[in-house]
């Protein structure tokens, strides 16, 4: 009887509980040859359909799905071949930003005008939502995964209308939780890039290796792409070079299986 074949070295160094969960953010009309480029980058190190989307209905008012046919097949398309769509606000558009206090910090200095749902106050918050979700789902054929905010920025508002209606999941720079119950699915800080300035650029890079070398051990890593690391080879280096570090280690996995689904 021939012996059966050795493990091979990448899942040997897996365990079953460690998981990568990739997105690309700002899917938007917009951004589709650029959604198209990093999808299919991300498909060559995690395979196809492990990984998420984030969907912004009207990117700044200016590229709404509504009305746009041919994308709309696109994402359907893509939602057909297993790929978890996500909420992702409305418009990516800052259009009530604090001017003072801890929200006019995080408003100027860890986005540039896009944290839309950092000041809403509930009642905004909520119909953003509830028309968002409407609007992608009937696009998609099915619920989305979940609501995650622009730049990962969220008000008290913006958390009670998650918790109104009933998304199954959120994400911010530091965790995974349900919004419902505030059940934390996953800790641990994501792993993204920055294209906007030659400052962001160097800072997101030793940011990225910095993960590289100390994430390992953590049992969830969180990766985020952008339509615009397209415009940077540096960084698309990067997230080569980060993504072929954690596949050695963790599994490619859905953000469902975070809270026991498939």
């Amino acid at each position: 009887m021939n012996a059966p074949a050795p493990s091979s070295p990448v899942s040997a160094r897996r365990r079953p509980e460690n998981r990568l969960v990739v997105s690309i953010h700002d899917v938007s009309p917009r951004f589709e040859a650029q959604v198209d480029a990093l999808a299919e980058r991300l498909t060559r190190h995690v395979g196809e359909a492990k990984f998420a989307m984030l969907v912004i209905p009207d990117h700044w008012r200016g590229a709404p799905i509504a009305g746009n046919a041919a994308f709309a097949a696109r994402l359907r398309g893509w939602a057909d071949q297993g790929i978890e769509m996500f909420l992702h606000g409305w418009s990516h558009k800052d259009e009530t930003p604090a001017t003072e206090g801890l929200a006019a910090i995080k408003g100027k200095h860890m986005t540039a005008g896009e944290g839309e749902f950092l000041n809403l106050p509930q009642a905004e918050a909520l119909a953003r939502m509830r028309d968002g979700r409407a609007l992608v789902e009937d696009v998609i054929g099915r619920p989305v995964a979940g609501f995650i905010a622009p730049a990962w920025l969220y008000g008290d508002g913006a958390h009670a209308a998650m918790r109104e209606l009933g998304f199954a999941l959120a994400e911010d720079h530091m965790k995974v939780w349900r919004p419902a119950s505030g059940e934390v699915l996953a800790k641990g800080p994501v792993i993204t890039w920055a294209s906007r300035s030659k400052a962001r650029i160097a800072s997101s890079l030793l940011a990225a290796a910095l993960g590289r070398a100390a994430l390992p051990f953590t049992r969830t890593i969180r990766v985020a792409v952008h339509p615009g690391d397209t415009t940077v080879p540096a960084l698309l280096d990067s997230i080569d070079r980060t993504l072929a570090r954690f596949v050695r280690t963790h599994e490619p996995s859905r953000y469902a299986a975070l809270g026991g689904g498939a």
